[in-house]
C-alpha cells in the first residue's frame, strides 16, 4: 500500500514546489519591470523637463543689437575738461570736483546723440517719437560711461552694436504673433517694420549676448538685465559656506565619531542633528532673520547674512556626510596605529583622515551645491530685493543665482523674460553639474583602495 501511495504524494509535493518557485519567479519579474518602468518614467520626466528648459533657454543666450555709427557730437557733449588733480590738492576735494564733472557728464542729452546715428539708417520721414524705441534706453548710460572714461572720445564716430529693446528682440525672434492686431501690439507698426527692415539689411544681427553675463539685474532697461550681481553674491556665500560651515563641520564629525563618549548626551546631539538635516530650508531663513538681522544687526539682503545662513543648513549634511565616510574605514587600521605606540591623535590625524579624504571633499562639495541651489530662507532675508549693482563685498546687498530666478519668472514682460529664466536656470544647473563632477573626480582621483 505504501509503495501505491508514495509516487502520488511526492508529485503533489513536486507540483506544490514548482507552482511556488513559479510564483516568485513571477514576483521578481513583475518587480523588476516595475523598478525598470519607474526609473524610464523618472529619466523620461527629467529629459522632458530638460529638453523645456534648454529648449527656451538657449535662443536667450543671444540678443538682437544693432550696428550703428555713433558720432559724439561736441555740440551735444558741450561739457568742461575733465578735472585734474592739482598741486596741493587734497584727494577729498579732488574727488568733489571729480563727481560734479560726472554730473555735468550726466545731464548730456545722449538719447540726441543715438537718435542722430538711428536716422542714418532709418527713412528720412521716420517719426522721431518712435525712433528710440528699436534700442533698450541702457544704452544711452553705457554710451555716458564711455565718455567718462575717455572724453577724448568726443568729436570722434565709433562703430558700436547697441542692444535692441526687450520688445524688439522678442518680436525679431518670432515669440509675439505677427497676426495680433495693432491695439495688442507692444510695439507701433512702424517701429515693428523698422526691426524687419534692418534685420534685413544686417543692421540688426542676433549676436552672442555679453550682458546676461556682465550686467547687474536693470529695471529701466530690461534689455540688458544680466546676472553679474547675482553670480557675486552666491559666490560670496558659497565662500562663506566653505570657510564656516565645512570647518565646523568636519571637526565635529571628528570628534563625534572619534572622541566623544558614548552617552545619552552625545546620543541626544546625534539624534538633534539627524533631526536638523530634515528641517525644511525656509525654517533656517526665520532663524537666520531672528538672529543675524533682527538680534546682531547685520544688514539685510548682504551675503554675509546669506552665507551665514546657508552655513547653518549645510552644517548638518556635512557632519552626517563625514561621520559615514569615518565609519567607513576599517577599524584594522585604527588598531594598526595603535598597536605600533601611535596616540588616539596621531592616528586619526595621520591614518584614518588621510583615508576619508575622498569622502570629506565629496561632502563638503555636495553640501555646497545643495546650498548654491537653495532659495526659499534667502528670500526670508530680504535677498529678492531689487539690486541694481554688482556686489563688491559681502557686506553690500545683493541677491543670488536662485532668487534672481524667482524674480524674473515673474516679471511682466514674460515674452522676453521666460527665456531669461531658462537661461539662468542653464547657468545655475551648470555651476551645480559641475560641483558635484567635481566630487565625483576628487573622490575617484583620491580613493585609497585597502
Amino acid at each position: 500500500m505504501t509503495t501505491q501511495l508514495n509516487p502520488p504524494i511526492k508529485s503533489a509535493v513536486q507540483d506544490k514546489v514548482a507552482g511556488g518557485l513559479a510564483r516568485r519567479h513571477r514576483q521578481e519579474k513583475v518587480f523588476k519591470w516595475l523598478g525598470f518602468g519607474a526609473v524610464a518614467i523618472s529619466m523620461a520626466l527629467v529629459a522632458m523637463l530638460f529638453v523645456n528648459i534648454f529648449s527656451k533657454g538657449l535662443p536667450a543666450f543671444w540678443q538682437h543689437s544693432i550696428t550703428l555709427n555713433v558720432y559724439f557730437d561736441p555740440e551735444l557733449i558741450n561739457i568742461s575738461p575733465k578735472p585734474v588733480q592739482q598741486a596741493g590738492e587734497s584727494a577729498a576735494d579732488f574727488r568733489q570736483r571729480d563727481l560734479e564733472w560726472q554730473s555735468e557728464v550726466g545731464r548730456v542729452n545722449f538719447n540726441r546723440i543715438i537718435m542722430n546715428s538711428l536716422m542714418e539708417v532709418l527713412p528720412e520721414d521716420a517719426n522721431q517719437r518712435n525712433v528710440l524705441r528699436l534700442v533698450t534706453s541702457g544704452e544711452r548710460f553705457a554710451l555716458r560711461e564711455r565718455v567718462i572714461a575717455d572724453p577724448s572720445l568726443i568729436g570722434q564716430t565709433l562703430t558700436l552694436n547697441l542692444l535692441t529693446d526687450a520688445n524688439v528682440d522678442v518680436w525679431l525672434k518670432g515669440n509675439i504673433d505677427r497676426s495680433l492686431p495693432d491695439s495688442r501690439q507692444q510695439l507701433p507698426a512702424d517701429v515693428r517694420q523698422w526691426a524687419d527692415d534692418l534685420k534685413e539689411q544686417g543692421v540688426i544681427r542676433n549676436r552672442f549676448s555679453t550682458s546676461l553675463f556682465m550686467n547687474p539685474d536693470s529695471r529701466s532697461s530690461l534689455a540688458s538685465a544680466g546676472l553679474a550681481g547675482a553670480f557675486m553674491g552666491s559666490l560670496y556665500m558659497m565662500l562663506i559656506v566653505i570657510f564656516i560651515a565645512v570647518p565646523l563641520g568636519v571637526m565635529s564629525a571628528i570628534y563625534l565619531e572619534e572622541f566623544a563618549p558614548k552617552n545619552r548626551v552625545t546620543d541626544l546631539i546625534e539624534v538633534n542633528i539627524n533631526n536638523l538635516a530634515a528641517v525644511p530650508s525656509i525654517i533656517f531663513g526665520l532663524l537666520g532673520a531672528s538672529i543675524f538681522i533682527g538680534f546682531f544687526n547685520l544688514p539685510m539682503s548682504a551675503p554675509v547674512v546669506g552665507g551665514l545662513v546657508l552655513s547653518l543648513m549645510t552644517l548638518p549634511t556635512v557632519i552626517i556626510a563625514t561621520r559615514s565616510t569615518l565609519k567607513a574605514i576599517p577599524p584594522s587600521i585604527r588598531q594598526a596605529a595603535l598597536g605600533l605606540g601611535a596616540s588616539k591623535m596621531q592616528t586619526i590625524f595621520h591614518h584614518v583622515l588621510p583615508l576619508a579624504l575622498p569622502g570629506i571633499l565629496t561632502a563638503s562639495i555636495l553640501g555646497v551645491a545643495q546650498a548654491l541651489g537653495e532659495a526659499a530662507p534667502l528670500l526670508l532675508i530680504g535677498m529678492k530685493s531689487f539690486v541694481a549693482t554688482v556686489p563688491a563685498s559681502p557686506m553690500e546687498q545683493s541677491t543670488a543665482l536662485p532668487v534672481q530666478i524667482f524674480l524674473w519668472q515673474g516679471n511682466e514682460l514674460r515674452n522676453f523674460f521666460e527665456a531669461r529664466t531658462s537661461a539662468a536656470i542653464i547657468v545655475l544647473l551648470t555651476l551645480m553639474i559641475s560641483l558635484n563632477a567635481l566630487a565625483i573626480w576628487l573622490r575617484r582621483k583620491l580613493e585609497t583602495r585597502w
